[in-house]
């Protein structure tokens, strides 16, 4: 029996074709070969609001439009995020759907008595997919990936997603046949459901 993976295209820009794009297709083709389910959810296709205050991420409810992606999260053993790296972090309307999506009552317990150990997604794993416009080696050491590394600590982590594997792809001198490359290894992720 193979995997429930939900793929998270987190690009902005649904209007032109990306590397983002091509790599979550890959992968989604891999998982599918192999006989795993996939869905796949693209922030940037849906219209939500922006939270405002922690009373509404608190209290609130997500947007209708966004529980069919809240619900996906609940059926998935295995997350995928796909996203450029813009101004050193995830794009804002990826961390806004975040945002939305894992509220207290669904990813967090509403009352924890210990707030490291609150997290409800517990049994799922992922992995983070990364472009961006620099050698990848430039931001593992320089920038020491801090933006991915807070992804996984302070919002995957901390929901109780485990274990987070990463994958850092620099674009700079991308050609026609590193993009296939990379597409090939996201095709054999796709089919470890890793």
């Amino acid at each position: 029996m193979g995997t429930h993976i939900l793929i998270i295209q987190g690009h902005p820009d649904f209007g032109a074709s990306h590397l983002c794009h091509a790599l979550a297709a890959a992968y989604a083709e891999g998982a599918l070969a192999a006989g795993h389910t996939v869905e796949t959810v693209e922030p940037a296709r849906l219209s939500f609001p922006l939270l405002a205050s922690a009373s509404e991420w608190q209290e609130g409810t997500v947007p209708p439009g966004l529980l069919p992606a809240q619900q996906a999260f609940g059926r998935a053993g295995h997350i995928v995020l796909v996203y450029p790296l813009w101004l050193g972090d995830m794009p804002a309307l990826l961390k806004g759907f975040l945002e939305q999506v894992l509220r207290p009552g669904f990813a967090l317990t509403v009352s924890p008595r210990n707030p490291l150990k609150s997290g409800m997604l517990g049994g799922r794993s992922a992995r983070v997919i990364v472009t961006m416009g620099m050698p990848a080696f430039v931001y593992r050491w320089f920038f020491r990936s801090h933006s991915v590394k807070s992804l996984k600590r302070n919002i995957l982590n901390f929901v109780g997603i485990a274990p987070v594997a990463t994958t850092i792809i620099g674009v700079t001198g991308m050609t026609p046949a590193r993009v296939e490359r990379w597409c090939t290894h996201m095709r054999r992720l796709g089919v470890q459901a890793k």
